[in-house]
């Protein structure tokens, strides 16, 4: 049996004992290696070039530079590199701008040690993350920012906004967490033909990453 793929992480959050305590907890998995640990957003920034991580677990509201500009600068700059957010700020606001952002995966910091494991390694492979609390607030959040998209039937003037049967299939395996693999299995597609009609459809709705992708699919289902 192989073993399961390594994980190289980067810890973020501007307080000694909690990023501490994640690093401890976390460096004692088989599959994780802590590679590097930032008490504010711009530390996160330059480690993150410097150690090409595999996934940043990132605070929000942090000195200097917010774990916001954070996630979009190192999403922009190593597409690679996965931001699963970790934050105690139970704010609407705080989190769709995350999104935005290009963030995989958003936990509170109540979550259990299991839920961050989880969600830590389902990003890794691929997924996207969002606990039912967040889900709840972003998509109402998301849906008073921006306004409905038309209905997945309805062209626009060049016809580049309606969805394929298909694609409305594949969208709404999505919205449930599925990675592509798993959609692949659903659908009888090749994984990289999935990996391509997802690219399709989150230029149609406009969408920077999965996790947005999957709150729109929630938000036009509503």
């Amino acid at each position: 049996m192989n073993a399961p793929a390594r994980v190289r992480l980067l810890i973020v959050d501007d307080q000694p004992i909690i990023r501490r305590g994640l690093a401890l907890m976390l460096a004692a998995e088989s599959d994780v290696d802590v590679v590097g640990q930032a008490s504010d957003g711009a530390e996160a920034i330059a480690l993150a070039a410097e150690l090409a991580p595999d996934i940043v677990l990132m605070d929000l509201q942090m000195p200097r530079t917010s774990g916001v500009v954070a996630t979009r600068e190192i999403t922009a700059a190593r597409p690679a590199t996965r931001v699963v957010v970790l934050t105690t700020f139970d704010d609407d606001e705080l989190v769709f701008e995350a999104i935005r952002a290009g963030a995989q995966a958003y936990l509170l910091k109540d979550a259990s040690e299991s839920e961050v494991l989880a969600t830590i390694r389902a990003v890794h492979a691929g997924e996207s993350r969002l606990s039912p609390r967040i889900a709840r607030k972003v998509i109402e959040q998301f849906r008073s920012f921006t306004p409905p998209p038309p209905p997945v039937h309805q062209r626009d003037d060049d016809g580049d906004e309606a969805l394929s049967s298909k694609e409305e299939r594949i969208l709404a395996l999505l919205a449930e967490g599925l990675a592509n693999k798993q959609i692949a299995a659903t659908v009888y597609l090749a994984e990289g033909t999935v990996k391509n009609y997802v690219s399709r459809i989150m230029e149609k709705l406009h969408a920077r990453s999965r996790v947005e992708l999957a709150v729109r699919a929630a938000a036009r289902r509503r």
